[in-house]
């Protein structure tokens, strides 16, 4: 009797203390658990609830959401000894915790020193106006070249932009000048193309006006029409032939003074033909 009640409590006490001993880990979807048995990595778990005893297990989770990493106001010497100004922002992912956690003993860090110095090194290649007209490109070399670093690191490079770059304050000035020469020279091409249009279409109308000249004086009445205030007086041609009047007197004698006869009664009226 006595030997079996020993038994009903050690067999209470075990139970017990594997109850009290297992615990439970939730993985959530956006992370990663990293588990370790006895201080070394065992493997990787997925989202999840996961069970394990805290006497011999430990299980870590890692963040695997899309970060930035931002660089500000690099000094940065380019080919034709100019000193800039660069900042740049990258989007990157952890797609192997392993990697990342366990063989670095920050990968943010690593990250951040691996695009400073390629920053550098492609800046610094580079002159100045290649900075300013193939941004983009330059970008895209930057990716390129830290995406197989990156990826050392357990991580996945999604972007890479470079966001600002800045001059020091006596060569900004120079290039505001060159800006305002150039948007000058283009309004005096644009200017000087509208007065050759002009020009062209006043030389069309002279050669019309010569070959019609009665264009001139349809086109000074219309501009009078449109106008008010002015009093237009229209004479007759200065090539103009008279007209002859003969009367009846003139037929059979002599035509009276002024070209008109003049007479009492109806045989005096008279006749022009």
């Amino acid at each position: 009797m006595e030997y079996g009640i020993v038994v009903v409590v050690l067999c209470a006490v075990a139970l017990w203390l594997v109850t009290a001993g297992v615990r439970r880990v939730t993985i959530f979807e956006f992370e990663k658990g990293l588990r370790y048995v006895k201080g070394r990595f065992a493997e990787t778990l997925g989202p999840g609830r996961h069970w394990f005893m805290p006497f011999s297990t430990t299980i870590q989770k890692v963040d695997v959401r899309p970060r930035f990493v931002s660089i500000t106001g690099q000094e940065v010497l380019s080919s034709d000894g100019v000193t800039l100004k660069v900042s740049l922002a990258a989007n990157y992912e952890v797609v192997d915790p392993n990697t990342a956690v366990n063989k670095t003993q920050s990968f943010e860090a690593a990250l951040y020193l691996e695009l400073q110095l390629a920053l550098r090194e492609i800046v610094g290649a580079a002159d100045i106006d290649t900075v300013l007209n193939s941004r983009d490109q330059l970008s895209r070399t930057l990716a390129e070249k830290t995406e197989a670093k990156a990826k050392a690191l357990g991580l996945r490079l999604i972007s890479v932009n470079l966001k600002d770059i800045m001059f020091p304050g006596k060569l900004k000035e120079m290039f505001a000048q060159v800006v305002n020469a150039r948007k000058e020279g283009l309004a005096a091409l644009e200017k000087a193309r509208g007065e050759t249009a002009a020009l062209r279409n006043l030389a069309n109308a002279a050669r019309m006006i010569e070959a019609n000249p009665a264009l001139m004086q349809l086109r000074l009445v219309q501009a009078l029409g449109q106008s008010s205030g002015n009093t237009l007086i229209l004479g007759m041609p200065s090539q103009a032939t008279p007209v002859p009047i003969r009367t009846r007197e003139a037929v059979g004698g002599t035509a009276l003074p002024g070209g008109a006869g003049e007479a009492s009664g109806p045989e005096g009226a008279s006749e022009t033909t």
